[in-house]
């Protein structure tokens, strides 16, 4: 028997505080797992549910895009992928009576954590003019709510078409087709506000904005360094593979500006070793970054293989790969002397490390072969981080690191396909090769000028230039930056729109009217016109393969995601549009027939995924070191080194998850692997930089960010906790700190919230 959800909001700011875990997974880890799943599912559905996960002939776990190894294990999951089932698969039901009971005044004064506890949302239902509650409608009448709206429109850039992460191959190519049908480009994705940065740099450079290896890669490297990443919560699969590069000899340097249990050791609860020893040490070198200071660090080490290189003494041999620079290459001498300019007073202050770890990196930089550098969103989210990992990508060159077998890029993709809807169109940017393919096959002139990113979006709504608003999935006002100006923008539309599963705060700050249309999840059966479906998703290394749930719907009422697209398409459009959306809708393999005559790599989709191991994607620099480039090469860059600079009294705050977190969805108010229990309205700061601003350990203080033209932020009453950040540095939970990031501090290039770098003076306050 599952439990009930919490009858109210627990409070979040008085937290338990034990010191940090040197190790990550184990038995602990499999308890918290069943622990959340009985209570979700029961021990029936758990059973039945998690067993499924990842397997071939099973679902794809709706967390994190982590591949799967082509040999799987019984259970091929992870806690947090085992959270993540449990919140879909949960016997806990918000029907309309919850909405009767619950007016959208009050829903907004509710936590994230309490919302989505509710459980699966069963009916669509309908906000209008001036009500206080949402009520059930038909989903007849929503179609005609939308396709109202959205005709009436002076043009179809007013409408903004927001996609999540988790929606499948299938129903992100229709989405963007019907978008680009109606007549705009407005398709911001999640993607702009994590791994854009990597994207804009990878496709500049190597002309791919893809990662270039595949899972069997690690397990070859010599040297695998992982940046601005904590895998034992946000990717624990990875551990596994870590572990089994570390079995075939790879040493693994970890840089990151707070120590993290999983890439300190790893108990891996499959095997023996795991569950009654000791696990297995998995970091050889930590690199105690300071926030923002790792292009500097890459630039140093680019220096320092480059003096290698010109040493007379055999030390320096084959320090760099000349053939592969000379022949695959564009750029090398203008680098070579930006990076020979580097400055070693400058790099250790830019990241806080001492010489000698830095030598001992370029030691084991040297004598590796194959090297593989891997990162997230510690990279990604500063104003500099496409300039950032330009550099990562110079440092792989130089040593020809691209396209050889155990090395290469690896920016690591935080959500299920998230990577498979970008491939999809899911862009506010499209290529001209991909509007003359959708051109080509469906006959009709898709719109060229460039759309709305999510920060943009915002903006659009806020001068209302914006006007209806439609989400397929995610919860974007608890996942943008700036929340007031967020949530003001939100309130300012004329009708916004959620396609989900769960409750969240999206769905309790709406525009003058809303609606909430309830979708299949991952686990759940999608019976459709010409008999039971399934759905295709890429993995973060560009696998495809196929996604089949069995569990029975939660309502009678859902519908899947491709049939919402459809039937909206088809009353927006009407019988002007030549597209086949009815029999899109019976039978998703027509679909994928057109998904194969319009994206390069899909060529016989349904032949290809019909292997249970599912397909590789091309990947040019990988598979034939070639480089679809302007230059036709890899190209080197050489842009100046940038970091964070901070006044004197303020830090540099990061926004990250806590362990009992996926993105904006919260599972429990711990994040036990750096011992905090029941709250999550904490900032961990260093013990000097505490003592030096005067908050003693359990104290309590208002965070405020300050921005460049003056204004100021403020998030109130959180606990401070003496933690080992880096000096000068500062960590607290999003969404809760979400308000102090500005709109317009954005990474230059991507357009990517610079989440990572805030910041921030510490008021101190009462106790709350």
């Amino acid at each position: 028997m599952a439990a009930k959800p919490p009858a109210g909001d627990p409070i979040q700011d008085a937290p338990e505080v034990t010191p940090p875990q040197r190790a990550a997974a184990g038995l602990p880890a499999v308890g918290h797992s069943l622990r959340i799943a009985h209570q979700q599912m029961g021990v029936r559905r758990t059973a039945l549910t998690l067993l499924r996960v990842n397997q071939k002939d099973g679902f794809d776990c709706p967390g994190c895009a982590w591949p799967e190894p082509d040999k799987r294990h019984t259970a091929e999951f992870c806690e947090n992928g085992a959270k993540a089932v449990a919140e879909e698969a949960t016997l806990r039901r918000v029907t309309p009576d919850f909405f009767a009971a619950h007016p959208v005044a009050d829903l907004a004064t509710r936590s994230g954590y309490w919302l989505g506890q509710q459980g699966r949302l069963t009916q669509p239902m309908y906000l209008a003019e001036g009500a206080e509650r949402y009520e059930p409608v038909s989903w007849d009448r929503a179609f005609d709510i939308v396709a109202d709206e959205l005709t009436a429109l002076d043009s179809p850039d007013e409408a903004v078409f927001y996609t999540s992460g988790r929606t499948s191959n299938e129903a992100a190519f229709l989405y963007q087709l019907f978008v680009r049908e109606f007549g705009t480009n407005n398709l911001p994705d999640c993607s702009n506000m994590c791994h854009e940065s990597s994207g804009s740099a990878l496709t500049e450079t190597l002309g791919v904005g893809k990662g270039s290896v595949l899972l069997e890669d690690l397990y070859k490297a010599d040297l695998i360094i992982v940046a601005g990443q904590n895998p034992g919560t946000n990717h624990p699969r990875m551990l596994s593979a870590l572990e089994k590069a570390k079995a075939g000899g790879a040493k693994i340097i970890s840089v990151n500006p707070l120590p993290e249990a999983g890439l300190e050791r790893f108990k891996n609860p499959q095997n023996a070793r795991g569950i009654a020893g000791g696990g297995t040490s998995l970091t050889d070198l930590f690199l105690h970054i300071r926030l923002g200071g790792d292009q500097a660090l890459f630039r140093l080490l680019n220096k320092l293989v480059l003096e290698a290189s010109d040493s007379a003494s055999g030390a320096g041999e084959g320090a760099i790969d000349e053939e592969f620079i000379r022949e695959h290459t564009h750029g090398f001498e203008e680098f070579a002397a930006a990076a020979r300019a580097a400055d070693w007073d400058e790099t250790l202050r830019a990241t806080g490390l001492d010489r000698t770890d830095i030598d001992r990196a370029l030691a084991m930089v040297l004598a590796s072969k194959r090297t593989i550098v891997c990162w997230a969103m510690g990279l990604t989210q500063h104003k500099h981080s496409v300039p950032t990992i330009r550099e990562v990508v110079n440092f792989l060159l130089l040593r020809g690191n691209i396209g050889r077998p155990g090395a290469g890029v690896c920016p690591v993709r935080g959500h299920s396909n998230v990577q498979g809807d970008r491939t999809m169109g899911i862009f506010e940017r499209p290529a001209p090769a991909f509007l003359d393919a959708l051109e080509r096959e469906f006959g009709f002139a898709p719109p060229r000028e460039h759309g709305f990113d999510v920060v943009r979006a915002i903006r659009a709504l806020r001068d209302g230039q914006a006007k209806v608003f439609f989400a397929m999935g995610g919860n974007f006002v608890a996942a943008s930056p700036d929340t007031e100006v967020t949530e003001a923008a939100m309130r300012a539309a004329r009708l916004t729109v959620h396609v989900s599963t769960k409750l969240n705060r999206s769905h309790a700050v709406t525009g003058t009217r809303a609606l909430i249309l309830p979708t299949l999840g991952r686990t759940e059966r999608d019976l459709q016109g010409d008999g039971p479906q399934f759905v295709t998703v890429e993995d973060s290394m560009g696998m495809v393969h196929a996604s089949r749930g069995r569990l029975e719907p939660a309502s009678s009422h859902l519908l899947s995601e491709p049939a919402i697209v459809c039937r909206l398409a088809r009353r927006v459009l009407g019988p002007e549009s030549h597209t086949p959306w009815e029999e899109f809708e019976k039978d998703y393999a027509r679909i994928r027939d057109r998904i194969a005559a319009v994206i390069p790599g899909f060529e016989d989709f349904n032949d290809r995924v019909s292997d249970p191991a599912g397909f590789a994607l091309p990947h040019a620099p990988r598979d034939s070191r070639s480089f679809p480039t302007a230059t036709g090469k890899a190209n080197f860059t050489a842009a100046p080194v940038e970091y964070p600079k901070v006044p004197e009294g303020r830090l540099l705050l990061q926004t990250l998850r806590s362990h009992d977190q996926y993105n904006t969805t919260i599972y429990g108010l711990d994040d036990r692997y750096r011992g905090i229990k029941n709250g999550r309205r904490v900032v961990l700061v260093h013990p000097e930089d505490a003592q030096e601003l005067g908050l003693a350990d359990g104290s309590y203080t208002d965070l405020v960010s300050e921005w460049t033209d003056g204004t100021e932020r403020r998030a109130t009453g959180f606990r401070v906790i003496h933690y080992p950040t880096a000096r000068g540095c500062a960590a607290s939970y999003y969404p809760e700190t979400n308000v102090l990031v500005p709109l317009d501090a954005t990474a230059d290039t991507s357009n990517t919230p610079a989440s990572k770098s805030v910041v921030v003076r510490l008021e101190q306050t009462p106790p709350a």
